[in-house]
């Protein structure tokens, strides 16, 4: 049996569809009006290409509003239906598809209705072309598949038949079982779409909603078997509305069409070979992460059982459940993160499913593997994951790794993999559903959305019967920043146990990084469900998570966030549980997980919480600063909001709205938090009253301080200005701290000390600089005697011992020349040690020189090295 594409599913231009639908091996197309009227090419073009291609012209669609309508506006509709036969007979298509109508102008009038169709198929049958008459669910009089074949019947016409669209005959509740009536020579195309069951207009159900075959709710399976009954014998075509379809790659799109086509067809199709379960999974990792991810599987009860002889493969096992971490480099992972690269899964015959997977058009990966050692076989799943088909048995690809020596403990808790966790991209959430399915035949659930703290989440799993073998599927479908603060693609391997309890307090003796759970889900989940009090407080202590349905009960435990997207759980299956645990803790877990991500963020050893001062990276627009700051450790950034001097560059974050959006989807995303914004500099010729929509746009950002500078000579004037600013800022939380460069006329500490006591003001605040502490000759005597409210963060940063006699070269050296603590001649912990305690530290160290080299990211992370390295990893030392 033929099988068939509308170009319509597809996404790009005629000669993109085209393309895409041969080489996803369809045998036919029908062409969709909208695309041959955008085409530059004639229809007898589009036939040539169509015929280079090995594709047949099946159908020419839609013609709209033809029939039961008055004599003047049926011979209106009879002219534009002879020119749009020219077109049918041009591009050789052999079929119109004309809709029922939904025209004002239609009447409730079946002979009528026959009659105007029998017209158009006499016209249609004398340049030896068919009609096909489907019946739209919205249709104005006829809307279901048994009125338009009652009109058909009356027409009386051999060139007239019916189109059967899976869609308008499921949509509507008919019964498929009816068409056994229609001889199978009367129905002229069948057109297949899948949908899921949603309450919304059927015709925007219709329009954006339909899925490939068995990735919805509907039993094409039952349809097809009733039509193919009748004695059919056209195509299967695909008639699939979908807004990601159409902005997908249309060759991908058409491919996972075909997958759908030849299994819901079946002939012909190696059948899926038994499977039996995961037999590992694997993760990509590198010399940073590997052994963060090793330590959280040890600490899990894990233990090095093997080192793979060939390859930099290193197997960490516990009962059943085994996880392979590849140290290889050709693995494409960001520096220090991890990533799940391979699923091995248990496959009673992996010669059989890789001829299955290669008729289904996945492609089967090669693989080098030495004299000796397991011909494993492999194909690739949408988004890079590769599937091995493998049989864990004596001689098999164990084999392959050399015993280490070591093993789990024989009561260790966990007894193996429950299920893999997977995040796609909105393109591949679709095509790896469509994969899992058709390849391995993995059942697909209806997808799940979920209310997330980030954004919405759409979720679905696939499994075996047997439930052995579950890969859950999200996406993001609606984020237009990333998934989740800092975390990109989130996956998460699921450990099985018989005993949860045990198995978090065994972990937790281990050090296992469990992730903390707040007390409102506690309390709630006791309002919710009335657990005993007892159980509760188990759950509480061991901050597992709960959920039960009529069949049973799931407990599920997570490990905080490793190599930046990679956690593990730990769940215990009671009954006959067959879910994955209540939606409403899907968010619970996240903002779990992102406070210990904030928390995490300052290094074990760290006293201090770091910013990173734009001038350290003025070249960075603040969305990039942002990216450096979470890239090398950062709590905070300092954001340059004015231009100081002409030739620095100029990020108008307070009048360009592009820019501030950016920026805060980068703030969202990675968790970094905005400590000051600079600068106010109040000369003789600013009024504070200019700095209104900076403040505003500080308030937005998220930021606490303000950073201003004094240089006016008159102290009444700038006093007045430092008190107006400070009120000015007040309402949107802000302090105002003020800076004193020791070149300009508020230039040392006593100066500032006489500004913040004649302003009087509840939110002034003094910056200390330590450059412009050191040069100004300010006293830490003096500077010990002040409020300890005065100070909330400190500028950082070393400098050479001598001091430049011009004013000229303290600025160059202010901007340019700037130092890493404890390379300079400055008591930078002097300095430090006479501020409050526990202030964050803003790295101010401009380095033209060694940006120039290593480039801004780069140098913000050494100087955050540099600064952990002299005030606190020294300090703990």
């Amino acid at each position: 049996m033929r099988l068939c594409i509308a170009t319509v599913c597809l996404s790009g231009a005629l000669e993109d569809k085209l393309a895409a639908a041969a080489a996803a091996r369809f045998n036919g197309v029908e062409i969709f009006e909208s695309d041959l009227v955008a085409s530059p090419w004639s229809p007898a073009r589009v036939r040539q290409e169509c015929e280079r291609r090995g594709l047949t012209i099946d159908l020419y669609q839609p013609f709209r509003d033809l029939e039961a309508v008055p004599p003047d506006v049926f011979a209106a509709n009879l002219r534009r239906a002879e020119r749009v036969l020219d077109v049918v007979e041009a591009l050789g298509a052999g079929t119109l598809l004309v809709t029922s109508s939904v025209s004002p102008d239609a009447v409730d009038d079946d002979d009528l209705a026959a009659e105007q169709l029998h017209a158009l198929a006499e016209r249609a049958a004398a340049r030896g072309l068919r009609i096909a008459y489907e019946a739209l669910a919205w249709g104005r009089f006829v809307n279901t598949t048994a009125h338009a074949w009652r009109i058909v019947r009356r027409a009386g016409h051999p060139a007239l038949g019916l189109c059967v669209d899976s869609f308008h005959v499921l949509s509507r509740g008919e019964n498929p079982a009816a068409l056994r009536v229609v001889p199978g020579a009367k129905i002229f195309h069948l057109q297949l779409a899948d949908a899921p069951r949603v309450r919304m207009d059927i015709v925007e159900w219709s329009r954006h909603h339909r899925l490939f075959p068995g990735m919805g709710s509907f039993d094409l399976a039952g349809l097809v078997a009733h039509v193919l009954s009748t004695g059919y014998d056209g195509p299967l075509s695909l008639e699939v509305f979908n807004d990601v379809y159409r902005q997908a790659d249309p060759r991908y799109a058409a491919i996972d069409g075909m997958r759908t086509l030849l299994t819901l067809r079946g002939s012909g199709l190696p059948a899926v070979p038994g499977l039996g379960g995961h037999a590992f999974t694997e993760l990509a990792v590198d010399d940073v992460s590997g052994p963060a991810i090793a330590g959280a599987l040890a600490a899990l009860g894990f233990a090095e059982a093997g080192r793979h002889r060939s390859k930099p493969v290193r197997l960490w096992q516990q009962g059943r459940a085994r996880v392979l971490l590849n140290f290889g480099a050709q693995r494409t992972v960001e520096p220090g993160t991890a990533a799940i690269c391979a699923l091995g899964v248990e496959s009673a015959d992996p010669a059989q499913g890789a001829q299955r997977a290669e008729a289904l058009l996945a492609p089967v990966l090669p693989r080098l593997h030495d004299i000796g050692e397991a011909d494993l076989t492999s194909v690739a799943a949408p988004d890079g994951t590769a599937v091995f088909l493998v049989q864990t048995t004596p001689g098999g690809w164990l084999d392959d790794f050399a015993a280490t020596g070591t093993q789990a403990p024989a009561d260790g808790h966990v007894t193996g993999i429950d299920h893999v966790s997977l995040t796609e991209s909105l393109d591949d959430f679709d095509e790896a559903a469509v994969f899992y399915r058709t390849v391995l035949g993995l059942g697909t659930q209806e997808t799940t959305d979920i209310a997330a703290p980030f954004g919405l989440i759409r979720s679905r799993v696939a499994t075996d019967p047997a439930r052995r073998l579950r890969i859950a599927l999200n996406t993001a479908p609606m984020r237009r920043g990333d998934w989740a603060p800092s975390v990109p693609d989130p996956q998460h391997i699921a450990f099985a146990t018989d005993d949860i309890i045990a198995s978090a307090r065994a972990m937790r003796a281990l050090g296992a990084a469990v992730l903390p759970i707040p007390a409102n889900y506690y309390a709630d989940l006791d309002a919710r469900l009335a657990l005993p009090a007892e159980r509760l407080a188990e759950l509480r202590e061991h901050s597992i998570l709960y959920d039960r349905d009529a069949d049973g009960e799931y407990l599920h435990f997570y490990t905080e966030m490793l190599g930046s997207r990679i956690f593990f759980a730990v769940v215990q299956r009671l009954g006959r549980y067959e879910g994955y645990g209540d939606p409403g803790s899907i968010p619970v877990r996240m903002a779990a997980h992102r406070a210990r991500r904030l928390v995490s963020a300052r290094e074990p050893g760290d006293r201090h919480d770091y910013s990173l001062a734009h001038l350290t990276a003025l070249s960075l627009s603040p969305p990039e600063l942002v990216d450096a700051a979470a890239d090398a450790g950062y709590r905070y950034v300092g954001l340059r909001l004015t231009r100081v001097t002409p030739q620095e560059p100029h990020y108008p974050l307070a009048t360009d709205p592009a820019l501030m959006h950016r920026t805060k989807v980068r703030l969202a995303a990675t968790g970094i938090e905005v400590l000051d914004i600079e600068l106010a500099r109040m000369s003789p010729e600013r009024s504070p009253r200019d700095y209104v929509r900076f403040l505003e746009a500080g308030a937005e950002l998220g930021a606490r301080h303000v950073i201003t500078q004094l240089p006016d000579p008159d102290r009444a004037r700038k006093i007045d200005r430092y008190a107006e600013l400070c009120e000015l800022a007040r309402p949107l939380g802000l302090t105002v701290d003020l800076e004193f460069p020791s070149w300009t006329e508020t230039p040392d500490l006593r100066e500032a000390v006489r500004v913040l006591r004649a302003a009087d003001q509840p939110n002034a605040g003094i910056l200390v600089d330590l450059l412009h502490f050191a040069r100004s000759g300010s006293s830490t005597a003096d500077l010990r005697q002040l409020p300890p409210h005065w100070f909330h963060f400190a500028h950082v940063c070393d400098a050479p011992a001598g001091v430049p006699p011009t004013n000229e070269g303290l600025i160059h050296t202010a901007r340019f020349e700037r130092l890493f603590p404890g390379e300079g001649g400055i008591d930078v912990r002097g300095i430090l040690d006479a501020l409050p305690p526990g202030l964050p530290y803003a790295l101010e160290i401009p380095r033209a020189m060694l940006v120039a080299q290593i480039g801004a990211k780069e140098h913000a992370r050494r100087a955050l090295s540099a600064a952990r390295d002299h005030l606190d990893l020294a300090a703990v030392r």
